[in-house]
């Protein structure tokens, strides 16, 4: 017999062999237990061939993975068998998911393992209202994170199995009635107006993962018009550049949220890209909904912009310029 994980370090995975004896009782019947660990884990790559499991990806989830496999380990020895249940109380257990805990500095890594960290105090007070709050709003100018991190979060909450799905939207103004004069498909009219969201979302996710999730409908990305009708339930659901809503826009969008759902809308209230005869609704909405203390408002300014150092001095100056 084995030690518990006699462990082969390589330079960018981690090869264990299992102590079990019975590799298909703890893979499960068709891989279901693998593929719990899979879902919860979708920046790493786990390839497993009967008592031997390699995993590729940055190293402290790969180690985190080891972990809850090891504890995996443990339970099917003491109770002799292994199902979803056991896989998904120990993935859930927050207190001992290190994947999910967000630390003062820490929120995750990105694909290529660069951590993601809250860069200045208003950044954290962000993350912290998508920890606690259903519905959070997050208002600052270009390159002050509010979009970054709320997907970067999303991700995680997405991991943790504490949604199903990411949603994300985007009012396509730009595309107005013209929509039908653009060549293409729907989808091909529609994409360069959601091409932020894809850009983020490459950061977190491999491109076979993200294809994956695209494909599973695990992550959808649209327009925001297309949020008509449904119920968005076990989703974390993002409405970005909501400054290009109107109160009608953001009022249906809002009564769209089903149960176990969280909610975040951000916008730049100083770029409205709508026609002159829309008003948007971002501000009106905020200045009903404040007084509810089961909302967050987060409110984040040049100060908290940590793009190219040139664009906090272009903001400050066109601000200045009432520009």
């Amino acid at each position: 017999m084995h030690d518990l994980f006699d462990i082969i370090y390589m330079t960018d995975a981690l090869q264990i062999i299992l102590d079990i004896e019975n590799p298909s009782v703890f893979w499960g019947i068709n891989n279901a237990n693998l593929e719990l660990i899979r879902a919860h884990y979708p920046n790493l790559r786990l390839v497993a061939r009967g008592d031997q499991i390699k995993i590729k990806g940055h190293s402290i989830e790969v180690e985190q993975c080891k972990k809850n496999l090891e504890k995996l380990s443990k339970i099917l020895a003491s109770k002799g068998k292994l199902d979803k249940h056991d896989v998904l109380s120990l993935l859930e257990d927050k207190s001992s998911d290190e994947t999910f805990h967000i630390k003062k500095n820490h929120v995750g890594y990105t694909y290529l393992g660069k951590p993601i960290i809250p860069k200045s105090k208003n950044q954290q007070i962000l993350v912290e209202s998508i920890i606690s709050k259903d519905l959070t709003f997050a208002i600052g100018p270009a390159g002050s994170g509010k979009t970054y991190l709320s997907i970067a979060m999303a991700i995680q909450l997405l991991k943790a199995n504490q949604v199903r799905k990411i949603i994300l939207c985007r009012p396509a103004v730009e595309a107005g009635e013209n929509l039908g004069f653009l060549p293409g498909d729907m989808k091909e009219k529609i994409d360069p107006f959601l091409q932020p969201l894809y850009d983020a979302l490459q950061e977190m996710l491999s491109a076979k993962k993200l294809n994956e999730f695209m494909a599973d409908g695990i992550v959808q990305i649209s327009p925001l018009a297309y949020m008509r009708g449904r119920t968005l339930k076990d989703a974390c659901v993002i409405l970005d550049e909501a400054q290009n809503a109107t109160n009608s826009q953001l009022k249906m969008f809002l009564t769209r949220m089903g149960t176990t759902s969280k909610y975040i809308v951000t916008g730049d209230i100083t770029q409205v890209d709508l026609p002159k005869n829309l008003k948007s609704g971002l501000r009106t909405t905020i200045d009903a909904l404040k007084h509810i203390p089961e909302i967050g408002i987060v409110n984040l300014s040049s100060m908290d912009i940590v793009r190219h150092p040139l664009v906090k001095k272009i903001v400050n100056a066109l601000e200045e310029s009432n520009i």
